[in-house]
């Protein structure tokens, strides 16, 4: 689906002209030829959520309130973006769920026939994007470049990737995602787009991503937690509702501990649970506003969540609660003595000379911290602001004092940033009034390794000592220790004593599964 009012859309008179007008009211007429087929009588619509009983008049007073801004307001609102993509893509949902009664005007009054269940997973659609419409505009004014996602981290990802911009095409989103959050194409990046795309309209919104950021977290691990617990767990169902999970945990009431769990329909960004209690009785809560995994954790300790989807084996989500390991750069002597004559330390980002470095820029190496990334990117083109090179990804790294072990190799000069041009360009933003950069101080500027050599009293010029390939080593004298011996001289006279060896050196060195939830799922 192209994304309309986007880049290169019409400006002008024509971008709230007769066209769109049209659109809105032709989705607002769908509407309300839909209503009339879902309030027939024989349909027999239960009144438990999604209720498209309800969903659809709600809709459509939404609607009418967004209809009756002032043209000014509406043509800003068609420029935006996101509400062009939404009202076709509400066209066609309404005229796919009507034609579910021409198509079979039989099995649609029909419980359980194949009609009715994709009648109940399209009211699960049309209740995801009420949710999204409510939540980006939601006084009839677009919103979306005010939103805010749940976990800073994501929303720090999505502003400084994607600016103020509310919903991103689905191909342009996974490039973005991939850069932080690597995923393998195929299957895996198909399972990723179903999941995501609550509302199926082959984009993604800020508020789509905060849900699938809440419903994953932590951001750090948000794809491996999502692969452990929507791809591979058996007890994951998606588009069910209420009653449905009920009828599914129903052939496990002499199972207790049996359990599913899925998207909350009336709580979006929240899981709901549901169980076979010890006393047969199936169960639906929601964890309040913490990981899903740290739940059934706890839950199956306390013997509530045991059979997932009323199987034997229950997966174990303890590796979840570890943190992923982060690679690992070791600072070496000469740079820590380095920053030390500098009263400042190697670990300490040039840019704010306040956090430490923990963003490892890709492909060029050069070290920040994440608050001065994420304001560049937010000021200025998806380069590094050292080089200049296009970003292709970074990831998160620490920096270990000298002598720790460096697991991902190591940095050998970080000094090669051209801070202060930086500084100067950041400088220039906080002069224009750029959010984000008013509160960052100017940093002393480290100088460059080249102008900070001991100075050599001896004129004469001397070859600098070759390092072997074969033996870098942090430490400067280990050339010294661990050259290779020169060739024996013939003799000459009597046999010399043999040389004495010193041996080689090496450098080296419950309450949250059920007790704890408050809040009962309706929904």
């Amino acid at each position: 689906m192209a994304a309309a009012g986007g880049p290169g859309a019409h400006r002008g008179p024509f971008a709230w002209g007769a066209v769109p007008r049209r659109s809105l009211d032709k989705a607002l007429q769908g509407l309300e030829k839909l209503q009339r087929l879902v309030e027939q009588p024989g349909l027999g619509l239960r009144n438990s959520p999604p209720c498209l009983l309800q969903l659809l008049p709600q809709t459509r007073q939404h609607l009418l309130l967004i209809r009756g801004q002032p043209v000014a307001s509406l043509n800003g609102l068609w420029e935006a973006g996101y509400f062009p993509v939404y009202i076709n893509n509400l066209q066609h949902k309404t005229k796919q769920t009507t034609k579910l009664f021409k198509g079979d005007p039989e099995g649609i009054f029909q419980e359980g026939s194949a009609s009715r269940r994709k009648l109940t997973k399209l009211s699960l659609i049309f209740s995801h994007m009420l949710g999204e419409l409510r939540a980006l505009i939601p006084d009839g004014q677009d919103r979306g470049n005010q939103y805010q996602p749940n976990q800073p981290s994501a929303e720090a990802f999505w502003r400084g990737t994607w600016g103020t911009r509310s919903l991103v095409p689905w191909a342009e989103f996974q490039a973005g995602l991939q850069q932080v959050h690597p995923v393998a194409p195929g299957p895996t990046a198909g399972a990723l787009r179903a999941t995501m795309d609550l509302t199926c309209s082959d984009h993604i919104s800020i508020f789509e991503f905060d849900v699938f950021t809440r419903l994953f977290q932590p951001w750090p691990t948000l794809l491996r937690n999502w692969t452990h617990l929507a791809v591979t767990h058996p007890a994951y169902v998606a588009f069910l509702t209420y009653d449905e999970v009920r009828a599914r945990l129903q052939p496990y009431t002499s199972k207790p501990g049996s359990y599913v769990f899925r998207l909350s329909c009336t709580r979006l960004g929240q899981w709901a649970i549901g169980y076979v209690s010890r006393d047969g009785s199936i169960l639906q809560t929601i964890p309040q506003d913490r990981p899903l995994f740290l739940a059934l954790i706890e839950g199956h300790e306390e013997g509530f969540y045991l059979y997932p989807d009323g199987k034997n084996r229950n997966p174990d989500l303890r590796e979840l609660t570890e943190p992923m390991p982060q690679n690992r750069i070791e600072v070496s002597p000469d740079q820590a003595q380095l920053y030390s004559q500098m009263g400042s330390t190697f670990q300490l980002c040039k840019i704010c000379a306040e956090n430490d470095k923990d963003v490892q820029i890709q492909p060029c190496g050069h070290l920040l911290c994440s608050s001065c990334l994420t304001a560049w990117q937010q000021a200025q083109a998806q380069t590094c602001p050292f080089c200049r090179r296009q970003i292709q990804g970074w990831q998160e790294i620490r920096i270990e004092p000298p002598g720790g072990r460096a697991v991902a190799g190591d940095q050998e000069d970080d000094d090669l940033e051209d801070v202060e041009s930086v500084l100067q360009e950041l400088a220039a933003l906080r002069e224009v009034g750029h959010p984000g950069l008013s509160e960052l101080p100017a940093p002393p500027v480290p100088p460059r390794l080249d102008l900070l050599q001991p100075s050599n009293p001896d004129p004469t010029p001397q070859a600098p000592p070759v390092h072997p390939l074969d033996q870098p080593g942090p430490d400067p004298t280990d050339w010294i220790r661990h050259r290779p011996l020169p060739p024996h001289p013939r003799p000459r006279g009597p046999p010399a004593s043999p040389l004495s060896q010193r041996p080689e050196e090496f450098s080296g060195g419950g309450g949250a599964g059920v007790g704890a939830v408050t809040a009962l799922e309706t929904g």
